[in-house]
C-alpha cells in the first residue's frame, strides 16, 4: 500500500512539473514576443530622441550587419552591391577580435523558437545568416583573408574612438551627471576607483578582489572587509577595486568593455599601487578576469578564490558566444532571476531604458529606499546596481560573459597546467542565476581545485549574510598560500 503511494505521489509530481514546465513555456512565448516588438518601438524613439538630444543620429545594434574582411590596418565593408575601405589603428583592430557576435546576434523570440522546433523535426536546416563566419576564406587580389561578420555599430564606435579622444568624458542624455558618477571625468587619472584597507609596506602581502556585473567594490568592502581579524588587516593589503564602467569608476561613452580593456585598467591599478604578487578573489562575472589575469600572470598569482563563476562547456558544434547567452539568458519568465538576466542580455532598448529609469535617477531611488526602510537597512548592494551606464552594461554583459566563451577553457588550462597555487571555488546551492553544474564543470578542467558548495545559500548569499564564516575562509586560505 505504502509503494503504491509512493508511485502515485511520484506521477503525480512527475505530471505537475511537466504541466509547469508546458505552462512556462507557453507564457514565456507570449512574453517575449511582445517584448521583442517593444525592443523595436524603443529602437525607433530612441533614435528620434538621440537626434533631438545629441544633434545626430546614434548607431545601436539593431543596425543591418555587414561583411569585414580585416586587412593590414583596413577593414572592407560592403552592403547590397557597396563597398568602402574604413581605416583603423592597430589597437582598434585588437578589440574588434575581442568583441561579442552577441552584440548584434540576437534572434527574435518567434525565430528562434521556429528554428529550433524545425532542427527538432529534421525538416529543415538551420541557415546560419547571423553567425560568425571566422572560417569562410575569400579572394582579393590575389591573397587569401579570413571574413567574418560585423555590425556597422561597432565600426562607428571604433572610428569614433580613434577620432574623438575627449568625447567619452561627455556623458549621454540618459546617462546620469552627478558627481558620484562622473567625479573620474574632472580627474587627472583615468585610472579604477580603488578602495584599500589594511597593512602597508613590503612586508604585506596583496588581496585583488573584483566585483561582479552591475555591482561595485562595496560587495567586499561592506562585508568582508569588516569582518577580517587584526592580524589579517596588518598583514595583508586589501585591494577592492569598481570595475570599469561600474561604481565610481570611469565610464567611458566610447568604451566597448571588452576584456582587453577591463584588464588593461586593473593592471594600471596594481602597477600604481607596485603589486607584483597577489591573490585573487572573485565573484561572478569578476571570476571570467580573475582567470584572464591568471592566464596573463601565471607566476605572480598567490592563490585563486572563485565564487559562482559563469563557466558554462560548449558542447562540440555549437557556436560559443551563442550557446552561453542562451545558458545565461534562455527567456523564460521564471524563475524570476532568469526573466531578468534574459532581460538585460536579449533586449538593448530595454535595457536602455532601464538605466535610464534607474541608474540616471539613483538618487531619488536611493533616497525612496533609505526612507521606506527608515535608514535601518544597508543598501550598499541597492546603491552599486545603479552606479553603471546602458553601454558599460550592455558591453561588458555580451563581450564578457558572452564573448569569452571560447577562451575560457584555455584560461582554465593555463591555471591548471601553469599555476601551482591554491584554487578555490565557492557556489551557493541554491543559486538560481548561476547553477552549480557551473562550477562542478570548473573544476573538472581544474582538478586540484577545491570546490565548497554552501547550503542554503545563493548568487549572493554566498557572501551576504554570511561574510563571518567567509572572511575566516579566505584567510584560511591565504595562510596556507603563503
Amino acid at each position: 500500500m505504502l509503494v503504491l503511494q509512493m508511485e502515485v505521489k511520484g506521477r503525480t509530481i512527475s505530471v505537475l512539473m511537466l504541466v509547469g514546465r508546458f505552462v512556462n513555456e507557453v507564457v514565456s512565448f507570449i512574453v517575449f514576443s511582445v517584448l521583442d516588438i517593444l525592443d523595436i518601438t524603443l529602437c525607433v524613439v530612441f533614435k528620434v530622441l538621440d537626434f533631438f538630444m545629441e544633434g545626430e543620429w546614434k548607431p545601436c545594434y539593431c543596425s543591418s550587419p555587414k561583411e569585414a574582411i580585416k586587412s593590414s590596418g583596413k577593414i572592407l565593408l560592403s552592403e547590397q552591391g557597396q563597398s568602402k575601405i574604413v581605416s583603423l589603428s592597430s589597437s582598434n583592430k585588437l578589440q574588434l577580435e575581442d568583441i561579442s557576435d552577441t552584440l548584434y546576434t540576437r534572434p527574435s523570440f518567434v525565430s528562434d523558437i521556429w528554428k529550433s522546433t524545425a532542427k527538432e523535426l529534421k525538416k529543415l536546416k538551420l541557415a546560419g545568416t547571423s553567425r560568425i563566419r571566422s572560417h569562410k576564406k575569400v579572394k582579393n587580389d590575389g591573397t587569401i583573408r579570413s571574413t567574418f561578420t560585423v555590425n556597422s555599430t561597432i565600426i562607428e564606435m571604433l572610428q569614433g574612438k580613434s577620432g574623438r579622444p575627449e568625447s567619452h568624458a561627455i556623458p549621454r542624455w540618459s546617462d546620469c551627471d552627478c558627481n558620484t558618477c562622473n567625479s573620474w571625468s574632472s580627474s587627472c587619472k583615468d585610472s579604477l576607483f580603488v578602495k584599500i584597507e589594511g597593512g602597508k609596506g613590503n612586508v604585506c602581502e596583496d588581496v585583488l578582489f573584483i566585483h561582479g556585473f552591475i555591482s561595485s567594490s562595496a560587495f567586499w568592502t561592506e562585508t568582508l572587509f569588516p569582518n577580517f581579524s587584526d592580524d589579517t588587516k596588518s598583514s595583508y593589503r586589501l585591494i577592492a577595486i569598481d570595475l570599469l564602467g561600474f561604481g565610481r569608476s570611469p565610464k567611458p561613452k566610447d568604451s566597448l568593455y571588452t576584456l582587453r580593456e577591463h584588464i588593461d585598467m586593473i593592471d594600471r591599478v596594481l602597477d600604481q599601487h607596485k603589486v607584483k604578487s597577489f591573490h585573487i578573489v572573485a565573484h561572478s562575472l569578476g571570476s571570467i578576469l580573475a582567470l584572464a589575469m591568471a592566464a596573463r600572470y601565471p607566476g605572480a598569482i598567490k592563490s585563486l578564490t572563485i565564487l559562482a563563476p559563469p563557466y558554462f562547456p560548449v558542447p562540440k558544434g555549437e557556436q560559443p558566444t551563442q550557446y552561453v547567452m542562451r545558458r545565461v539568458a534562455p527567456r523564460r519568465v521564471w524563475p524570476i532571476m532568469t526573466f531578468g538576466s534574459s532581460l538585460a542580455c536579449w533586449y538593448e532598448h530595454i535595457n536602455r531604458t532601464a538605466c535610464l529609469l534607474v541608474s540616471k535617477n539613483h538618487r531619488t531611488w536611493e533616497f525612496l529606499t533609505k526612507l521606506i526602510t527608515r535608514n535601518r537597512v544597508r543598501t550598499f548592494l541597492v546603491d552599486a546596481f545603479f552606479c553603471h551606464t546602458h553601454t558599460a552594461a550592455w558591453h561588458t554583459l555580451h563581450n564578457i560573459i558572452c564573448g569569452t566563451a571560447g577562451k575560457v577553457d584555455r584560461y582554465l588550462d593555463a591555471v591548471s597546467n601553469q599555476l601551482k597555487c591554491q584554487v578555490t571555488i565557492f557556489h551557493g546551492m541554491d543559486d538560481k542565476l548561476l547553477p552549480v553544474e557551473c562550477s562542478y564543470a570548473m573544476q573538472s578542467r581544474i582538478p586540484r581545485a577545491t570546490l565548497k558548495v554552501i547550503e542554503n545559500t545563493d548568487h549572493l548569499t554566498i557572501v551576504v549574510g554570511r561574510q563571518k564564516v567567509f572572511a575566516r575562509e579566505l584567510e584560511e586560505i591565504w595562510k596556507k598560500s603563503s
